[in-house]
């Protein structure tokens, strides 16, 4: 309980605990002026009514305080909630860009790395070309010069069973 409901509830004890113990003086008829005419009535249960329509109005109009700060508080809650949703949706559009933006710089990757795959391939079938045909080349010259060979050898064997001299 704060401060000020406590000096409130003790106000409120003591008027209630002085009006029991004077109740008897509260309820005497008293000749009293209401500005235009002449009266008589119990004034101390007049001013006593008069203090509880007081703090009726009172409590009426602390009631009306709080319900419209709680309005208040409300229609600021759901802004802030629109906000929130306001952010979440831009952090989401960011999000979806910045993923479009990965994705294009990948596809750009892949397309270059393709790329170089195709032009390293078409280099290897290049070089494995020039391979087989050197190879051929070198398979030719390998072959005529044995072909030489069996012909320097074919025709030694065939004058040595001549009875010539070998030439060189």
């Amino acid at each position: 309980m704060g401060l000020r409901t406590g000096v409130l509830l003790v106000v409120v004890l003591l008027i209630a605990a002085l009006a029991a113990l004077n109740w008897g003086l509260l309820v005497t008829p008293t000749a009293m002026s209401v500005g235009f005419m002449q009266v008589t009535a119990p004034f101390g249960l007049i001013m006593l009514g008069l203090t509880a329509l007081l703090g009726i109005f009172f409590v009426a109009y602390v009631v009306y305080l709080q319900s419209s700060i709680l309005m208040e508080t409300r229609r600021h809650t759901k802004e802030m909630q629109a906000q929130r949703d306001l952010a979440d949706k831009a952090e989401a559009s960011r999000f979806t860009e910045l993923r479009n933006f990965l994705e294009a710089q990948e596809n750009a990757h892949m397309a270059r790395n393709a790329e170089r795959h195709a032009a390293l391939l078409a280099r290897v079938e290049q070089l494995e070309t020039a391979f087989k045909m050197r190879c051929e080349q070198s398979d030719n010259t390998i072959a005529a010069h044995i072909g030489q060979l069996e012909d320097r050898f074919d025709r030694r064997a065939a004058a040595t069973a001549a009875g010539m001299p070998p030439a060189v």
